[in-house]
């Protein structure tokens, strides 16, 4: 059993995965750049780190600081949370080399399913359907342009590494593409450093529905049910929920089956979460997927009951499964907003010093932060200071306890989403369960702008 953990990740996600290794008496390493070095979860560890400066870098994507310090702390396994290294197969497999454990998947199956288009072959292969699209990168503009006229518009112009929207755009015609092809090339080498693009078609008035599976060492996996993320901002999550207000208990059990299809075939192991694009007739297609945790784990866990992290360092520590799928069932409805340090209107960041930071306690409050009083919020990493997430016996017994709790939500010095958060869940289209991809373009914007 691994008995000691380096969290390779800050924030709120790194206090998670401290609490869960609390739980089962494993022993944490935290490391901090220099901007973190007040953050609530450096003190949380039984051990802490200063790793760099404050630039990713310099600090959180510094590979050989971060196993150096794991070799002199004497880990045995380092948990990489998500965003960073946690998608990083260079880095999976130097922890591998130096014979650490890496709390996710093997090495090359990141590498496979890092790679958008090598996914997308690679579910195919699977028949698990996809969004139609190139199965190759695009070098030019001039190819994407006859490509996305073979398709029809309108086209989903993609970075084929990364994630949080880095690197896409939605094109409707020839001039829109001319604009858009080398400008996301481009930030897609300077984030990822692969400037390669690829198209797929747009799905219009498509739900974001994702399954989350497990998977052990010896053959077994199991799929947790679905989380509907539709409530999207610059191609980003903002409110998560499961189960989803829109597809049968047929379309679930489809889904689920595909997604433990693509486990098998890709002999995936750990947490991971197969993403897919819903139409209105709810035929779904692959969109990515992720081979880490995601920032929206918890809506499952309150479903399910399950500690996904628990499970994630049980299975790197070689355990079976314990889980059965006909043991598992959904109980009551979960919805997770996340709170952003940001302009609600524009969406910019508004990083700054909080001066009061106050949370409503009551036991269907489950609060994820990073963040307390008396705290700066540097511009330095992603906007994102605390996750809420509220439980209830139905979906409008959820939303009448997230817009209760958000009301009395206390952050003072800096802007934060809330006052979006609170329109978006109030708005009869959210209430009625209307919640597509242009749901913040269709309903939310046009109000506030």
């Amino acid at each position: 059993m691994i008995k000691k953990i380096l969290i390779a990740n800050r924030g709120e996600i790194a206090a998670r995965v401290i609490k869960t290794c609390k739980k089962m008496g494993i022993k944490t390493v935290a490391v901090y750049s220099e901007a973190d070095q007040k953050a609530p979860y450096v003190t949380m560890a039984d051990e802490s780190f200063h790793i760099g400066p404050p630039r990713v870098n310099e600090s959180y994507l510094n590979v050989e600081k971060i196993l150096s310090i794991a070799k002199e702390t004497g880990v045995d396994a380092i948990h990489p949370g998500y965003g960073f290294l946690s998608e990083n197969g260079s880095f999976a497999k130097k922890c591998e080399i130096e014979n650490i454990t890496f709390i996710g998947p093997k090495s090359d199956v990141i590498e496979k399913m890092g790679n958008k288009i090598a996914a997308r072959n690679a579910m195919e292969e699977a028949n698990v359907p996809i969004v139609p699209g190139t199965k190759e990168a695009v070098d030019t503009t001039e190819e994407a342009i006859k490509i996305a006229n073979d398709i029809g518009y309108p086209i989903m112009l993609k970075a084929a590494s990364g994630g949080g929207g880095i690197g896409m755009q939605v094109v409707r015609n020839d001039d829109e593409i001319h604009k858009a092809f080398d400008g996301n090339r481009k930030r897609a080498q300077t984030f990822f450093g692969d400037g390669s693009m690829f198209l797929e078609k747009k799905i219009e008035n498509a739900r974001h529905i994702e399954i989350q599976v497990l998977a052990d060492n010896h053959g077994n996996a199991v799929h947790l049910f679905e989380r509907e993320c539709s409530i999207q901002r610059r191609n980003q999550k903002v409110i998560e929920e499961a189960p989803s207000t829109f597809i049968s208990e047929s379309t679930r059990e489809k889904m689920g089956a595909a997604a433990i299809q693509a486990v098998n075939t890709l002999n995936y192991t750990n947490a991971g979460t197969i993403e897919f694009l819903v139409d209105e007739e709810e035929n779904f297609y692959f969109l990515e997927m992720n081979t880490r945790i995601q920032v929206e784990h918890p809506v499952t866990e309150e479903i399910t009951g399950i500690d996904i992290v628990e499970e994630q360092i049980k299975i790197s520590s070689n355990q079976v499964l314990t889980i059965k799928q006909d043991d598992l069932s959904i109980n009551g409805h979960a919805i997770e907003a996340r709170i952003y340090a940001e302009d609600p209107v524009t969406f910019f960041p508004s990083p700054g010093h909080i001066t009061t930071f106050e949370t409503p306690t009551e036991d269907y409050v489950r609060l994820e932060t990073g963040v307390e009083s008396n705290y700066d919020v540097t511009p330095f990493y992603d906007p994102m200071i605390s996750k809420l997430i509220v439980k209830g016996e139905n979906r409008e017994d959820t939303i009448s306890k997230l817009k209760h709790t958000l009301q009395r939500f206390k952050i003072e010095g800096i802007k934060t989403n809330i006052p979006m958060l609170l329109k978006v869940i109030e708005s009869e289209e959210f209430q009625k369960g209307n919640t597509t991809t242009a749901f913040v373009d269709e309903y939310y914007l046009p109000v506030v702008k």
